[in-house]
């Protein structure tokens, strides 16, 4: 009887242990699957925001656009105005009416010089965006002639260049930002692959060395 009452306690026992591990096995499942919830949440919300904010900065341009070509219709438009119209369209991608806009800020300025070369450089941006990178070279090269330490123009010629195949004159804008911003982020790696890249051509005629 001792023997009986033993094996049903060690059963009773062996059995309490089963549903023991059931329970924290269901639970480490409901912990992961909760994880999984959240996380699926987290990027639901992060998406949805992004998409909100998406959506209000293009109505904000699109008011902005509708303003200032109000504006412009009236003939009152002043040469900031048909530069901030410019830069609204480049913004929205509509690159020929940037590029329209922008020439026609630049024909009517009356302000600072150096200010102008905020208007070539975003010239330069429409065209080079527009895939006419000869055409955004020379506003590029307007903005620094005007500007000359402004560094974000130089890394846009230095792109163009590039984008171009012209190594060594892509190298040459680069390392004219760094002679202003030694520790511009945007310009160090691109000179520093850029050196490498002419080392590599070495003796080999570049674009540059043909003009």
């Amino acid at each position: 009887m001792a023997w009986l009452s033993f094996a049903r306690t060690a059963q009773a026992d062996e059995g309490t242990n089963i549903n023991m591990v059931y329970e924290v096995g269901e639970l480490f499942e409901l912990g992961i699957q909760l994880s999984y919830l959240l996380i699926l949440l987290g990027l639901l919300g992060a998406g949805t925001f992004f998409v909100i904010r998406q959506v209000l900065v293009r109505r904000e341009l699109d008011l902005s656009a509708k303003e200032l070509q109000e504006q412009v219709r009236s003939g009152d438009a002043s040469a900031t105005e048909y530069f901030e119209l410019g830069a609204v369209m480049l913004r929205r991608k509509f690159y020929p009416a940037a590029i329209k806009y922008l020439q026609q800020a630049i024909q009517k300025w009356d302000r600072d010089e150096q200010d102008l070369a905020q208007v070539y450089n975003a010239l330069g941006v429409s065209y080079k965006r527009d895939n006419k990178l000869d055409k955004a070279i020379q506003q590029f090269e307007k903005a620094v002639e005007l500007q000359p330490g402004y560094v974000t123009a130089w890394n846009n010629l230095g792109d163009a260049f590039e984008q171009k195949k012209d190594l060594k004159s892509a190298l040459k804008a680069f390392e004219e930002v760094l002679l202003f911003d030694p520790n511009n982020t945007v310009a160090r790696p691109r000179r520093d692959d850029l050196k490498q890249r002419v080392g590599m051509y070495k003796g080999v005629p570049l674009k540059s060395e043909k003009r």
